[in-house]
């Protein structure tokens, strides 16, 4: 046996007598790297580095983190998952902001069906921001937001397919939420399409789109023109809630 093997033998003889096990070796191996997905956090925040900015070198980072370049690189892996870094061959590791990207798509992946109770949840989300903002949209909206969402609705008409005809849909709503000029507001509901198309196709084809649909979100538009708030929030609430007879309980 070689004097290499003996030394790992002897290793793994120690580890287990003082009651190391696997488990936790690769628990230890899960903190380096947690922890260097933070270090690196850290440093691109001390350095004031932005979209665009490379990262130190991998061999920069073992210098200055004192760590392995399998941690290294395992903390690349994730940052990358999370959107924040791609890394290239010879150019390295450069920061970027596909962070919405990636939500969306776990959000997807986790909505591929869509319940009674789901309904419920995500309409009644919708309602917050839809129905019970409406103080925020009549101070906000103006008459370009009204002709873009007359424009958004036409294209219900168009649509020739139902899934088509869902996107715009989707587009419409969009284009109401950004009347109120809140990012957050807009990025949760962007994280919510995959789940919300599949709401809106539910029981629809491209002719109930292009008929209830388009009425429905007529006299929304004209209710948000008149600013009659009564108007607007009974018939955005009926909108909204028109759906659940397809859901069974």
């Amino acid at each position: 046996m070689s004097a290499s093997k003996s030394n790992a033998n002897a290793a793994d003889r120690d580890a287990t007598a003082s009651g190391v096990s696997d488990a936790v070796i690769r628990s230890s191996s899960h903190s380096a790297v947690d922890e260097m997905v933070l270090n690196i956090r850290g440093l691109i925040s001390s350095e004031g580095l932005g979209v665009g900015d490379n990262l130190p070198t991998e061999r920069e980072l073992c210098e200055r983190f004192s760590s392995s370049r399998n941690t290294v690189r395992e903390a690349m892996r994730i940052l990358k998952a999370y959107g924040i870094v791609s890394v290239r061959p010879k150019v390295g590791a450069t920061i970027i902001d596909d962070r919405m990207e990636r939500a969306l798509d776990l959000f997807s992946f986790n909505t591929l069906e869509v319940s009674r109770d789901t309904f419920a949840d995500i309409q009644g989300f919708r309602g917050l921001l839809e129905v019970s903002s409406v103080d925020l949209l009549f101070e906000k909206v103006n008459a370009a937001d009204i002709a873009a969402l007359r424009a958004a609705n036409e294209e219900l008409k168009k649509a020739e397919l139902a899934l088509d005809a869902s996107e715009a849909d989707f587009r419409f709503h969009t284009r109401l939420i950004q009347i109120m000029d809140n990012k957050a507001m807009l990025d949760v509901y962007k994280i919510m399409k995959p789940v919300i198309l599949r709401i809106m196709l539910r029981g629809k084809t491209r002719h109930t789109f292009s008929t209830a649909t388009f009425e429905e979100h007529n006299e929304i538009v004209d209710a948000l023109e008149k600013r009659d708030g009564t108007a607007y929030q009974y018939k955005m609430k009926t909108h909204l809630e028109a759906g659940f007879r397809h859901f069974s309980a």
